[in-house]
């Protein structure tokens, strides 16, 4: 991944050198269970506690169980901080571990440190201060994946053209990084290459390719000796695809390398339109789980059942959690996706690093959560499942009488215990009744819920079972979104709208004659806030740049607003030259 922006802070600083000399004597004296390990440039020698690591590769993966990655950090173009995110402290790795991962993912771009000539020398400096941050980590007791990120497709995807060269270039980088970690413990992992990409080429032609890197990175570290002769290496995938060719591919590659501590690695981001919210996908579907379930099970026939440790080296959604845009995600079905990747992790027997790029979770200025909730979440994820419902909001009309609403209860294997409001909980057969799997809310208990029936937010329930957290379901009041006409100009034009306690779910643009409108030429169904976005605090919808430029000049396009309490709500808009007019579609 390359997501990017999170404000700055201060870089704090590691332990001061009489501190670490002072350990490390006690090291030389043997006085301490644990490495010393040369310290970067004029820093202080770090000292690594004694890990033990399983010898058998599976075992070793397992104990990295859960991971977390160091995003938009060392990987950052052109520096570190280019990206918003304050660079990398103990502090942070710390915390880190505190919060009961046990593993991190360091991905490091190269290319701004190394010469692009022969013999293709590193920046001590930065090599140095990689192997700083790394030393934390480990000094924290993590296990580090250690790799080479962004350089896939600012050089090495010219591999395919430019063989000699590239090949070349890599190995030297390799052999370098082996050097400067060839006495780090076995709590390090090399990893090959980030998500390879090599242009328009064919899919065979892409696995021959990884072949090549991944079985030359193997042949560099390996004769580099010392703690690298043992060391676990990570091998990829063209683009960290899990898909059935290139895992095969994959697989063919550890076979034939006969080296016992060889690990597989993909990516996994869910269901394309439901992770950026295009083409209709507003929930965590059938399509949605069939995708990861289809997914994680060839994990484990091709590689966990073979004996070959899998390392999901990124997952997440594409597009949420983001702390500086509307979330596109619904939360409640992000939610049933991270509890549904837990239990499928588990299941496969794979170890799952959360990609991080520093606006998404953890804070990297406060250290805290971003959504603490979200996160309980996930951790809940590591060790049990919770159950669901069909969705988390029960929306009831501001006028007109209230009526009763049904939900389907997803237990996962769990056991019902019943519904909550706040510390009271509701009397089966008297304000809810369950039938099989269905919870139906009697309409005097939605009336006594929805209060003064204000938009928005009226009380909360819990759905509580025998394990996991409970699943929260909002009883909302809204009315139908109201927008108005309006005109803009072909670079900002944004549509009031009175929100009326409902939320914007995506939106469907098309033209007179059946084509579609809109940035995305595949689907009716736009791109949350690449395409449109909704702006709650200002009262308005705004059509992007990209859709008022993609716009058919003087041809009028349907927008259709779908909203998360099932309302839709037409619009018309036409671009004539700089200018944008847009129109309500009465209803008939």
């Amino acid at each position: 991944m390359d997501d990017l922006r999170q404000p700055a802070r201060h870089h704090r600083r590691g332990p001061g050198r009489l501190a670490g000399l002072l350990m490390a004597l006690l090291v030389v004296l043997g006085l301490a269970g644990s490495t010393a390990v040369a310290a970067p440039g004029d820093t202080a020698p770090q000292v690594l506690p004694t890990v033990k690591v399983p010898s058998r590769a599976m075992d070793a993966v397992a104990a990295m169980q859960p991971s977390w990655n160091l995003g938009n950090t060392l990987d950052a173009i052109p520096e570190e901080t280019s990206w918003g995110n304050p660079k990398a402290a103990r502090e942070l790795l710390k915390t880190v571990r505190e919060q009961g991962f046990r593993s991190v993912r360091i991905p490091v771009t190269w290319s701004n440190y190394q010469k692009d000539t022969a013999p293709y020398a590193v920046d001590a400096a930065y090599m140095n201060r990689v192997k700083e941050v790394a030393d934390w980590a480990q000094a924290e007791g993590l296990y580090v994946v250690l790799n080479v990120h962004h350089d896939s497709w600012q050089w090495v995807y010219k591999v395919s053209i430019d063989r000699d060269e590239v090949l070349a270039r890599f190995d030297s980088l390799w052999k370098q990084i082996s050097a400067a970690f060839r006495d780090e413990p076995r709590t390090l992992l090399f990893e090959s290459i980030n998500e390879p990409t090599f242009g328009d080429v064919t899919d065979a032609r892409k696995a021959e390719l990884v072949h090549e890197l991944n079985t030359s990175f193997h042949k560099v570290v390996r004769a580099s000796g010392g703690g690298n002769k043992n060391r676990l290496l990570v091998l990829t995938t063209p683009g960290g695809t899990p898909s059935q060719d290139f895992m095969d591919s994959l697989h063919t590659t550890i076979s034939g390398l006969s080296d016992k501590n060889l690990v597989a690695s993909v990516h996994y981001y869910s269901y394309f339109p439901f992770s950026v919210n295009i083409a209709g996908g507003t929930r965590y579907d059938d399509k949605a789980q069939n995708d990861a379930e289809d997914v994680f099970a060839r994990m484990k026939h091709i590689f966990t059942d073979q004996g070959i440790p899998v390392y999901v080296g990124e997952y997440g959604l594409l597009a949420y959690p983001d702390d500086n845009h509307p979330s596109r995600i619904e939360r409640g079905e992000a939610l049933k996706y991270y509890g549904h990747i837990g239990y499928l992790a588990r299941t496969a027997g794979v170890t799952t690093a959360l990609w991080d790029p520093g606006f998404a979770y953890l804070n990297r200025a406060t250290l805290k959560w971003r959504d603490p909730a979200l996160f309980a979440w996930i951790k809940s994820s590591w060790t049990t499942r919770s159950g669901t419902t069909s969705f988390d909001r029960i929306y009831l009309k501001k006028s007109g009488q209230i009526e009763g609403q049904s939900l389907t209860l997803n237990r996962n294997g769990l056991t019902f215990r019943g519904l909550w409001h706040g510390a009271t909980k509701l009397t089966e057969g008297r304000d809810y009744t369950l039938f099989k799997d269905r919870i139906a809310l009697r309409a005097s208990t939605l009336t006594k819920l929805a209060g003064d029936r204000a938009y928005g937010v009226n009380s909360t329930l819990q759905a509580r079972l025998s394990k996991g957290l409970p699943w929260q379901i909002d009883v909302i009041t809204y009315d139908t979104p109201v927008l108005s006409d309006t005109t803009g100009t072909k670079d900002a034009f944004a549509i009031p709208t009175k929100y009326q306690g409902d939320d914007l779910a995506t939106m469907e643009a098309t033209y007179a004659d059946g084509t579609n409108a809109g940035p995305t030429s595949w689907t009716p169904f736009q791109e949350f806030n690449i395409a449109f976005r909704p702006d709650v605090p200002n009262g308005t919808i705004i059509l992007t740049a990209d859709t008022l430029k993609s716009l058919r000049d003087g041809d009028t396009a349907t927008l259709t607003f779908h909203f998360h309490s099932g309302a839709t709500v037409k619009y018309k808009v036409t671009k004539s030259g700089d200018s944008v007019t847009g129109t309500v579609v009465k209803e008939s």
